[in-house]
């Protein structure tokens, strides 16, 4: 790394469809954790235990609330990237339209 930032034309697509299949993994992750801590649910008693119950009766909202969040992050990513997309366009537009402007004979040297 140079310590300059750089960004390929792709990035901000790929890490939006990253993001949404990552969604779907947290969602399914979440389900999987209430699952796999059954064998202890008998085990438990007192203030964890409570708290474990009240997670287990919200798995469901906790899941629908984790996919929105991660949802939104993904829709913000694809806005972000028409606009990276919209600027690079707008950028070279203008380059190209500046450079038929220029007097690039008027630059040059001549012999007197």
């Amino acid at each position: 790394m140079t310590g300059r930032w750089s960004m390929e034309t792709d990035a901000l697509n790929s890490l939006a469809k990253k993001t949404t299949s990552g969604t779907q993994d947290l969602g399914g992750l979440v389900k999987q954790l209430v699952n796999a801590a059954q064998p202890l649910e008998g085990k438990m008693s007192g203030a964890g235990k409570a708290m474990f119950d009240s997670f287990k009766q919200r798995v469901d909202q906790i899941t629908i609330d984790l996919n929105a969040g991660m949802g939104a992050i993904a829709e913000g990513q694809a806005g972000m990237d028409q606009s990276f997309r919209a600027g690079d366009q707008q950028m070279a537009d203008t380059a190209k339209s500046n450079q038929s402007a220029a007097n690039f004979d008027g630059a040059k040297f001549r012999k007197a």
